[in-house]
């Protein structure tokens, strides 16, 4: 995919060359460290500076507090800590002492992800691309508004209307899938493994008109699937590296260089992620020259395909041939977005339907209760098939959906950083260390910022006493007068599960199309409970993910017993 990637044979370099471009990493690393050192004491002189905000005690001068916020572990009880003690405006320290800035107040977060947005990048956005492609979550300023101008008609709600039938072929192949597997009585299965390779079947084929997985190995034969579910795990283990490593390397040294250095180091989960990278551009690319042919076959062609034509990759390059010479996409942006589409809708979407199965594994009663609420819905309608329409407003399950998505969201954090000097107004005073009252935070430039989702949509203080509590009954009441007067500047909700501004989630209703026709179909024909003997945490990865306790391998996974209802 990237040029950071490209294969070890095509690199000659001699060895002088080598330690010389080492040399340049040290000195590169002791100039930014002098720099912050300066940088951080002149703010200290700022009234409103962010220095001046209480936080926790760095355990360490050179990672500072980074390791209790990328932890997969004990992560999700510092972020606890961090809004127990300190509320949503909080001073955590990075790299070589610096003040990194923690919130998830909701003037701030607006002020951040919508008013000055331009001024607060997506953090990584200059490396992320030499994972991901020139795709929507990689692209900034006017290259980002033309991608997301192109795409924003894909996912209109008629184009979701009419994606109904292929979603519903998907799930049917994995309710015969499941049910060929539980004929003998109740078994244990991996619902994660099941909800990845049914989340990427539905991308494939509602987003490219492309088979992945025929729903009918235990172990699918390709390695799409299992490359997604271990690809985030393994990017939250190296963010330390590709926030301060990466960019500098990407600044002052040549591709080979960077190759040979990173094919050298002894750091297997670097490798891993190289690989992953490399095996999903080429399948991106494959995805998009089929098309490609299709197209230039004519109609036909496209029909013949899985998607007849309907398909989000087919729209989007259609409309593209049509735009005008300035809005029209280059080829390595579309095939960056094949490879975002593949990311974004597999990943969080999977987490997202496995938390949802979990949960009602472990609460009979709300699982019971949804049943009845699908088999009746089900039971008006003559063929049995629910229109999209009908589908999206069933009540408890749509309540379900929503309350999973608020307590447990598959994306904990949003990470940015300042590109200018700026100043960010809070929605209430805080405290700082001098005990003076602070209702403005100076933010200087190069800082970077970390946007709580979990504690935004976990705030006692908006939701509730009951905030930490699953309760999918409290969307079946009017929400706390204190969440309706709050601008939260989530697009879904009140909540912030999917962003918010110009770079919120695009597919967010895709996701919950999604979502509620792979629960209704389970739900259904289904019972899920817990496993037997084996515990289940969910690690705080960049897209949260499940493992077995005690698990010798630690891959995510989330065995369930499940039976025929």
């Amino acid at each position: 995919m990237s040029e950071l990637f490209s294969h070890l044979s095509t690199v000659h370099v001699k060895q002088s060359g080598l330690w010389q471009s080492l040399a340049g990493i040290i000195v590169a690393i002791l100039t930014a460290s002098a720099w912050t050192v300066f940088r951080n004491r002149r703010n200290l002189h700022g009234v409103l500076s962010l220095s001046q905000l209480r936080g926790p005690e760095s355990p360490s001068w050179i990672k500072g507090n980074y390791k209790q916020l990328f932890n997969l572990k004990h992560g999700w009880a510092f972020h606890k800590l961090l809004a127990e003690k300190y509320g949503s405006v909080v001073q955590v320290k990075g790299f070589l002492g610096r003040s990194i800035l923690y919130t998830f107040d909701p003037k701030a977060m607006h002020q951040i992800l919508v008013k000055d947005a331009s001024l607060f990048q997506p953090h990584r956005i200059d490396t992320g691309g030499l994972v991901l492609g020139k795709g929507l979550l990689t692209t900034m300023g006017e290259q980002h508004r033309k991608q997301r101008k192109m795409l924003n008609p894909v996912f209109s709600i008629a184009h979701m209307r009419s994606m109904m039938p292929i979603f519903n072929d998907v799930v049917d192949q994995l309710r015969v899938a499941l049910q060929e597997r539980v004929q003998d009585g109740p078994r244990e299965i991996d619902i994660l493994n099941w909800m990845a390779r049914t989340a990427l079947e539905l991308i494939g084929q509602s987003g490219f008109g492309y088979s992945f997985d025929n729903l009918v190995d235990d172990i699918p034969k390709n390695k799409y699937s299992i490359i997604i579910k271990d690809l985030v795990p393994a990017l939250t283990q190296l963010a330390f590296a590709r926030t301060y490593l990466l960019p500098l390397a990407v600044k002052i040294l040549p591709t080979n260089i960077r190759t040979l250095i990173m094919n050298i180091l002894p750091w297997k989960t670097l490798h891993d992620v190289r690989d992953m990278s490399n095996y999903m551009h080429q399948l991106s690319v494959d995805i998009y020259e089929e098309k490609k042919r299709a197209l230039e076959e004519g109609d036909e062609a496209v029909i013949n395909q899985i998607g007849k034509g309907k398909d989000l990759l087919s729209i989007m390059m259609k409309d593209n041939m049509k735009a005008a010479s300035e809005d029209r996409l280059e080829e390595a942006e579309i095939i960056g977005q094949v490879w975002t589409f593949i990311f974004a809708a597999m990943d969080t979407t999977s987490s997202g339907m496995s938390r949802i199965l979990h949960l009602l594994s472990l609460h009979s009663e709300v699982q019971d209760k949804l049943r009845q609420e699908i088999i009746a819905a089900r039971r008006e309608r003559r063929d049995g098939q629910l229109t999209y329409d009908e589908l999206v407003e069933l009540p408890y399950l749509d309540a379900v959906c929503r309350e999973t998505l608020r307590l447990y969201t598959p994306v904990p954090r949003l990470l940015r950083k300042s590109v200018a000097d700026t100043i960010i107004p809070l929605s209430k005073p805080v405290r700082g260390m001098d005990g003076n009252e602070v209702t403005e935070i100076f933010v200087p430039k190069s800082t970077t910022v970390v946007i709580s989702i979990l504690n935004s949509n976990r705030d006692p203080e908006l939701w509730g006493t009951d905030a930490l509590e699953w309760k999918p009954e409290r969307w079946l009441a009017p929400l706390p007068e204190s969440i309706l007067k709050t601008k939260i500047p989530g697009i879904y909700s009140h909540l912030m599960t999917f962003s918010g501004g110009s770079r919120a989630c695009i597919g967010f209703k895709f996701s919950q199309l999604e979502m509620k026709v792979v629960i209704a179909m389970l739900i259904e024909n289904f019972k899920f409970s817990p496993s037997v003997n084996k515990e289940i945490f969910w690690q705080m990865s960049g897209v949260a993910s499940p493992v077995v306790v005690a698990a010798e391998n630690g891959h995510p996974q989330l065995p369930l017993t499940v039976e025929s209802t």
